[in-house]
Parts: C-alpha cells; sequence; structure tokens
C-alpha cells in the first residue's frame, strides 16, 4: 500500500518540476501556480488516502489486478 502513496507522490512531484521548466513565463506567475498545484495535489491525495479501501481505488484507476 505504501508503494502506491510513494507513487502517487512521485508522479506528483514530476508535473511539479515539469512545470517549473517551462520557459517564457515569469517567475511570479510560475509561484502562484506551483502553490495552486501543490495545494490541490496535497487535497486530492489526501482525500484519497483517507477513504477506506483506498489501496483498492488505487489498483482500480491503474489497471492492475493483484
Amino acid at each position: 500500500m505504501g508503494f502506491w502513496y510513494l507513487l502517487l507522490l512521485l508522479i506528483g512531484v514530476i508535473l511539479i518540476i515539469i512545470g517549473i521548466m517551462k520557459k517564457g513565463v515569469s517567475s511570479a506567475v510560475k509561484v502562484v501556480i506551483l502553490l495552486f498545484v501543490i495545494g490541490i495535489l496535497f487535497v486530492v491525495v489526501s482525500i484519497v488516502l483517507l477513504m477506506p479501501g483506498s489501496s483498492d481505488l488505487i489498483a482500480e484507476l491503474l489497471k492492475l489486478d493483484w
């Protein structure tokens, strides 16, 4: 179960890094967007992980049949 939590965290971090590395956007806009994305990720991940049967839900979303 901890593997899925780590996987979600890593996917979120990768998306944030990709967003930061985009060129041609001012740093103030990047900071606001970064904070918004981090906030959304924290809320979504915490809601999913606090639900009963969260590991089954994650396996279903990733189409795994263990």
